[in-house]
């Protein structure tokens, strides 16, 4: 096979209004691939001889001709050297080109590649892959970079793909372990990572990859579900009017398959078919719910002005309220009067609890009443977005189906 490549001047014409000059260019051509050097020559087309590649009916035609030639003996230097030595056959075209380019004008080329390597430093790609994530995502991800900053200071900044090597990242995790002890806490900063990693390779920035070495491992972590019969204890204990919203809060979410609560906050509507429908804010899921009719009891209690549900005309933010309705949730028990004026003590059922057990409750459930796996992941938004999840539209009457067998075990017991 012939690698050698081929050179050729041309004046590009192809972007240019009738009466203006074009930018006279050099055609790199090599293993079927093109790339174009552009000249410092600008020419009417009447003014270049494109059989010859000369310069005609120009004032300056002699000097821009010994420009060119230069051009030419030194284009056809610099690929007859690569290919004497070998380098041309792994060569693409546009590797040639920046081969000529820098011997053309090597100052202008290494601006180039500086530019390049400070695009392509760590913290800059770091930041630009966030910049395409929203909500929580986008927040967690700049909790990352956070920690990053803390750890590494301003050298982080200047942090090739190259240099988080294996020692890096066990450092950097020994850094966190003072304020995240959780292993698994950690891991979500370090899968953060990883993922920029993995997407800077595939868009051929880096061939580094630290994580071939360093392992992200997990610890087994608490359940965060509740046994059908601790779920009718806490649904049903007895509270004031204050926690009596946030546990409604709280069986709303169950009674919706586990919806997370920025989700509920940010619903808008019922349908026309009884049913919500949503973008999940942590994947931009399609969600399609139908509204139980206990659900719709809960609804019409605490109806909303701008939004369903009236959250967010009542609390500043749904960060505001997570950490409000979490304390309070932990706080449910049965409780009594105390001492002379009748304090009330509380005993928490469940200390550990938070909205997410709603959603982990509802598929442990599911799961013990022998509804599909396939059925379960659908209702949690489980998908791959693969090919056939995206050819295939699934029954939403198996997920409502399945949402009232779990309700109708866990208020009242029917199997």
């Amino acid at each position: 096979m012939n690698f050698m490549a081929k050179a050729k001047f041309f004046l590009d014409t192809r972007r240019t209004k009738p009466g203006f000059p074009s930018v006279l260019k050099v055609d790199i051509g090599h293993r079927d691939k093109t790339a174009y050097i552009s000249l410092t020559a600008r020419l009417l087309a009447e003014q270049w001889d494109a059989d010859h590649s000369m310069v005609i009916n120009h004032p300056e035609q002699q000097l821009l001709n010994i420009y060119i030639m230069g051009v030419k003996q030194q284009v056809d230097r610099t690929i007859f050297i690569l290919a004497d030595n070998g380098s041309l056959q792994s060569m693409t075209a546009n590797d040639i080109k920046m081969e000529i380019e820098r011997k053309l004008n090597p100052e202008k080329v290494e601006e180039k590649e500086q530019q390049q390597r400070r695009k392509n430093l760590f913290a800059a790609r770091y930041l630009k892959f966030t910049e395409s994530k929203t909500g929580s995502t986008h927040r967690i991800y700049m909790e990352t970079y956070k920690r990053m900053l803390e750890y590494a200071g301003e050298r982080l900044n200047s942090l090739a793909f190259e240099d988080i090597t294996k020692e890096w990242l066990v450092s950097f995790d020994h850094y966190m372990v003072a304020q995240s002890p959780s292993r698994n806490a950690r891991n979500i900063h370090l899968r953060n990572i990883r993922a920029v990693f993995n997407e800077a390779i595939d868009d051929e920035v880096t061939t580094f990859y630290p994580f071939r070495r360093f392992q992200i491992k997990n610890e087994a972590t608490r359940k965060r579900n509740l046994k059908v019969e601790d779920l009718r204890k806490h649904l049903n204990c007895p509270c004031d009017k204050r926690a009596q919203k946030h546990l409604d809060m709280f069986k709303l979410m169950f009674m919706l398959i586990g919806i997370n609560l920025i989700d509920l906050c940010n619903l808008k509507e019922i349908d026309n078919n009884g049913r919500i429908n949503y973008h999940r804010a942590k994947t931009n899921r399609l969600y399609s719910i139908k509204v139980e009719p206990e659900a719709l009891e809960i609804i019409n209690k605490y109806r909303g002005k701008n939004y369903l549900i009236d959250i967010l005309d009542r609390y500043k933010d749904y960060h505001d309220y997570t950490k409000r309705i979490n304390r309070a949730l932990k706080q449910i028990g049965p409780y009594k009067r105390v001492g002379r004026g009748g304090k009330k003590s509380t005993e928490p059922m469940f200390p550990d609890i938070s909205t997410y057990w709603a959603r982990h409750s509802w598929a442990t459930i599911a799961a013990s009443l022998d509804i599909p796996r396939d059925t379960i992941a659908h209702a949690l938004g489980h998908g791959n977005n693969t090919v056939t999840d995206i050819y295939i539209d699934f029954d939403e009457r198996k997920v409502d189906e399945a949402n009232r067998k779990v309700l109708d075990w866990v208020l009242y017991g029917k199997r």
